[in-house]
């Protein structure tokens, strides 16, 4: 058996259904215990359904003998930068992230702000709750303490500032948690949209990654002829940008554009951690400046691990989640989004735009993830990879989180969701009517296991 609001990377679902607060309580008093440590951080986004299970969390967590130091509303990044910055060997947000206002969840981060996933210690709790393990009252109850230190956090973000002072920014921050620090970080420079706190989400969802919650900004930026756009997710650990044409710009490229301040104005051509599904351009930008690339699983749960462990100085992910070694391997979506309006504010100085900057990255044409609803995953995954090998000498394979498989015109990754009964298949060519072809193909095999 196993619970509904599990996943590989936190424990997330529909409030009040798949995630409880008698589930939240449970989750809370046992992390005491499954880290070995009673001193936990705790934070909290602004969704409708936070402020309850806030409480539930926080009751878990005293009634185990827990001392809480409790940030009150804090975006996901600041919990990391709190939980490595400060010495705390655990730490809860309760947040859904980008998923819709009837969902919440709860990120669990170990000490030095190493993410808990389901391989990694949220199994273990899930069994405990399964077996229906006694959650007394201690004899020493915990008690809780408020923990201010944003002005701390916004002083260690302002440190990364580089001078946009000519740049014409538009900033939507979709009703999230990105609001209560960007004002103090940018000022009243951009043109805010959605930068108050409402977890109804009355003007878009938090999910920046779905075209039609990103129109708003993209008509704000040439309405008013901005050089840049900026838009936030839910919990501010992801951001996404629109070039001054109003262009959704894919997230792997950005990447690559982070060298242009880690490479060229901080000369740092260490490791630089990309997932499976990010494009060639991004190794094919980096590798000549001296960058070494390293590709690895989707999500946080593997990403910012496997930064630490390579020394690597930033990574990326398509899903627009950007780590750094000096945030200390986590990812945070507001620094991303400093040192990209630095890079962009530079290239303007120098006379080029950010859409030509993109241009001279972008060589490919790129499918992005295409969803199957498939039952017999794995299956089908192979049927992909056994034709297309078949078919054509590839030039590289790689097999972990699904695969990808590379050929000298064209590439694809075929990998299946963590949390759903998806397979995302994704593939780049060198030209559209290539492109074309390799997704009817795929598309004519899979469909067989649908």
């Amino acid at each position: 058996m196993k619970l509904k609001a599990f996943h590989a990377y936190d424990i997330r679902g529909h409030f009040g259904t798949d995630l409880t607060e008698e589930l939240a309580y449970k989750v809370a008093y046992f992390l005491p215990e499954l880290l070995d440590t009673h001193r936990i951080l705790l934070g909290r986004d602004m969704r409708l359904s936070s402020p309850a299970l806030h409480e539930a969390v926080l009751r878990g967590l005293l009634d185990a003998g827990a001392e809480v130091w409790d940030l009150g509303l804090s975006t996901t990044p600041f919990v990391y930068y709190v939980t490595a910055r400060h010495g705390f060997k655990a730490s809860i947000q309760i947040t859904a992230s980008h998923n819709p206002k009837e969902d919440n969840g709860l990120k669990i981060s170990r000490e030095l702000a190493l993410p808990v996933g389901y391989d990694s210690g949220l199994q273990t709790i899930e069994r405990w709750i399964l077996e229906e393990r006694p959650t007394p009252v201690q004899p020493q109850r915990g008690t809780v303490h408020d923990f201010d230190v944003r002005e701390e956090y916004v002083e260690f973000l302002n440190a990364f500032k580089k001078d946009f002072s000519n740049l014409k920014i538009a900033m939507d921050c979709s009703n999230g948690m990105a609001s209560i620090f960007v004002h103090q970080i940018f000022g009243e420079q951009p043109l805010y949209l959605y930068d108050t706190l409402d977890g109804s989400f009355p003007n878009h969802e938090a999910n920046p990654f779905q075209p039609e919650n990103v129109v708003d900004l993209q008509r704000l930026v040439i309405a008013e002829k901005c050089d840049v756009g900026v838009i936030y997710d839910g919990d501010a650990d992801r951001v996404m940008f629109i070039d001054e044409t109003g262009r959704f710009i894919a997230p792997d490229l950005i990447i690559a554009l982070l060298g242009e301040y880690f490479i060229k104005e901080k000369g740092e051509n260490g490791i630089v951690l990309q997932d499976i599904r990010s494009s060639k351009s991004v190794a094919e930008y980096l590798e000549p400046l001296g960058a070494k690339i390293a590709m690895w699983k989707v999500g946080r749960a593997f990403a910012a691990p496997r930064l630490r462990e390579l020394d690597g100085v930033w990574g990326g992910e398509v899903a627009g989640h950007y780590y750094f070694r000096d945030f200390f391997y986590c990812d945070s979506g507001i620094l991303a989004g400093i040192l990209v309006l630095g890079i962009v504010a530079r290239l303007k100085r120098e006379g080029v735009t950010f859409s030509q900057m993109v241009a001279r990255i972008k060589h490919y044409e790129n499918s992005g993830e295409i969803n199957f609803r498939v039952e017999n995953k794995q299956a089908a995954m192979d049927a992909v990879k056994d034709a297309f090998m078949a078919e054509e000498k590839h030039t590289a394979f790689y097999d972990f989180d699904g695969y990808r498989v590379e050929f000298p015109k064209w590439w694809f990754n075929v990998r299946p969701s963590n949390t759903e009964p998806y397979l995302r298949f994704l593939c780049e060519a060198t030209d559209l009517e290539l492109l074309e072809e390799k997704i009817a193909r795929a598309r004519s095999i899979i469909e067989q296991f649908v």
